[in-house]
């Protein structure tokens, strides 16, 4: 259980990259006061991890009554996440956000509605419950045995995500404090974790089809 638990935060942690998004949140919101951006945070957070969960309780009955196998799903997870994990070590994580400048706030007819605008899309997604984190949670709640298993999944994800709202919380002092240098090593160090994961997820799922005999 507690290995379960271990490499779903290692792999959500990876996925998700909070320090990443703590230091996209502080860069793109340099006119919004402390509680503005606050409330985009706590938005944000709350939002991706009912979709993450969600996709964790809900997503292998789905896929049950469409036919996809657990072999196929974690073949499939792990490519999807090996993409992620090679543009993370390459230094091309991509960034779907455009800047969000001082004029668009001002000309915003609503400033509570654009900055839950902001908190959906891009924020909760794609950056925190991009394709990579939905894959991840189908994957790991899928390949559980016992509801002990996937409480440990389950904890673990939350564990991520108030990792996650931390920092978002911190936004600016992150993006004011760290530097551009230890950014990349940091994405870097999980890109790689999260290459070994996304292959042994392959494995994992080429071995329980039984191609090979």
């Amino acid at each position: 259980m507690l290995e379960t638990a271990l490499n779903t935060f290692t792999t959500f942690f990876a996925v998700i990259g909070p320090i990443d998004t703590a230091v996209l949140l502080g860069s793109l919101t340099p006119n919004l006061t402390p509680g503005e951006r606050r409330e985009i945070a706590v938005k944000a957070a709350f939002i991706a991890t009912i979709i993450i969960l969600i996709f964790a309780l809900v997503g292998q009955p789905v896929l049950t009554q469409l036919g996809v196998s657990l072999s196929a799903l974690q073949t499939a997870g792990g490519i999807i996440l090996f993409m992620i994990a090679l543009e993370m070590t390459l230094a091309k994580r991509p960034g779907p956000v455009a800047s969000l400048s001082a004029k668009e706030s001002e000309e915003a007819e609503d400033k509570a509605e654009a900055h839950a605008e902001i908190a959906v899309f891009p924020f909760a997604t794609p950056l925190i419950a991009g394709p990579g984190a939905m894959t991840s949670a189908i994957v790991l709640a899928a390949g559980t045995k016992g509801e002990l298993e996937l409480g440990a999944v389950v904890a673990a994800i939350l564990a991520v995500m108030l990792v996650t709202l931390i920092l978002l919380l911190a936004a600016q002092e992150i993006h004011q404090l760290i530097g551009l240098t230890a950014r990349k090593v940091i994405v870097r160090v999980f890109g790689v974790l999260l290459a070994a994961l996304a292959v042994q997820s392959i494995f994992n799922g080429i071995a329980g089809a039984h191609i090979f005999g």
